[in-house]
């Protein structure tokens, strides 16, 4: 029997000051069985960077051609497409070729020059493509607030992201990777 996805609840109430976006999302998130914590975390960083009442979470691991969020336009063009972690290079080229922006999210830390240095040749060929580094220190703080019910207040100023629950306050600083 195939394992089933977790449900996580979240509200995030979103102060982006770099943006000047300020709303309140009531999420529905489940987590695959082969998702762990902290890449559930960073999908819902990733949501919170990029807030808008139109983007939404995908099926994303379980379908080949689904990113892991989306935002698409009232004629059903995507306008944004994000990615999580270190994909193949032909994933990222399809997903250049189907959006007009794609942004790219990546954790792991050593991992990641290693694959910029495997892929950069092709990628940077892409003007609508956006890659943002996530550091581990980062990412293992996100992993810390995940609960089955989760109501955040979140708040971003000068590319920091500040997050935190009724215990906890946690500062996450995305960083630029590609184009610096």
């Amino acid at each position: 029997m195939a394992l089933k996805a977790t449900i996580f609840k979240a509200t995030l109430n979103i102060a982006d000051m770099d943006r000047h976006y300020y709303g309140d999302h009531h999420l529905t998130v489940a987590r695959h069985p082969s998702e762990n914590d902290e890449r559930m975390m960073i999908r819902l960083l990733a949501f919170i960077l990029n807030a808008s009442d139109t983007l939404e979470f995908t099926k994303g691991i379980s379908t080949d051609d689904q990113p892991d969020l989306w935002q698409k336009s009232l004629s059903d063009e995507i306008e944004l497409w994000i990615e999580l972690g270190l994909p193949d290079e032909s994933r990222l080229r399809k997903a250049c070729n189907r959006a007009d922006q794609v942004i790219l999210y990546t954790y792991g830390g050593r991992a990641v020059p290693l694959w910029w240095e495997k892929h950069q040749g092709k990628l940077t060929r892409f003007n609508n493509l956006t890659i943002v580094n996530l550091s581990p220190e980062d990412t293992e703080s996100l992993a810390s607030l995940s609960e089955r019910g989760m109501n955040l207040q979140c708040t971003i100023q000068d590319g920091t992201v500040n997050i935190g629950n009724e215990e906890t306050l946690i500062s996450v600083t995305p960083e630029p990777f590609y184009p610096r």
